[in-house]
């Protein structure tokens, strides 16, 4: 992918917005270690999903912002990042099919090649790990917030699940 389609709003938008949910998320943990917190971005903002208030995320965002414009991009990009797990599973999933190629539509034939298929996806996963990493700090995320601004924090309750909307903009 070029760079330059790297910085079209929406993709340019969304990468910046997830190196802020990221770094808002390490923040968050640093302040209650014992937390689960999920997360998703797009080019309005992100999603914070988790048992936290609006006041804590937005004084999570508000550090997160400052340090990420202070250089520490490393804040950007975080272990459990979806990309992380997308990127091997890809590869996985893709491996497990070609070992079902040859077999007649008969279930018997693809539970014969049910072995194959499971050591090509285990030997997927282990060559392909460390390439989640790698897509994330190049294509899904950035640790430059440029003019980025952060607008305000929306809490909604979702099936007893509380979702913070951080709303950026620039």
């Amino acid at each position: 992918m070029s760079n330059s389609l790297l910085e079209l709003f929406p993709i340019s938008r969304t990468r910046r917005n997830h190196g802020l949910e990221h770094a808002t998320m390490k923040i968050l943990n640093q302040k209650y270690p014992q937390l689960n917190l999920g997360g998703m971005s797009s080019p309005h903002g992100f999603t914070i999903v988790g048992d936290v208030t609006a006041e804590d995320v937005a004084d999570a965002a508000i550090e997160a912002l400052k340090r990420l414009r202070a250089g520490e991009t490393e804040l950007a990009f975080h272990p459990n990042c979806g990309t992380n797990f997308a990127v091997p599973g890809a590869f996985a999933g893709l491996a497990a099919w070609l070992g079902t190629l040859g077999t007649d539509k008969s279930f018997k034939r693809k539970m014969e090649r049910l072995p194959l298929a499971i050591v090509l996806a285990t030997t997927a996963l282990v060559l392909t790990y460390p390439l989640g990493p790698l897509v994330q700090k190049r294509f899904t995320t950035s640790g430059d917030p440029q003019g980025m601004e952060l607008e305000r924090v929306e809490t909604t309750l979702r099936a007893g699940v509380r979702l913070n909307h951080v709303k950026t903009r620039g």
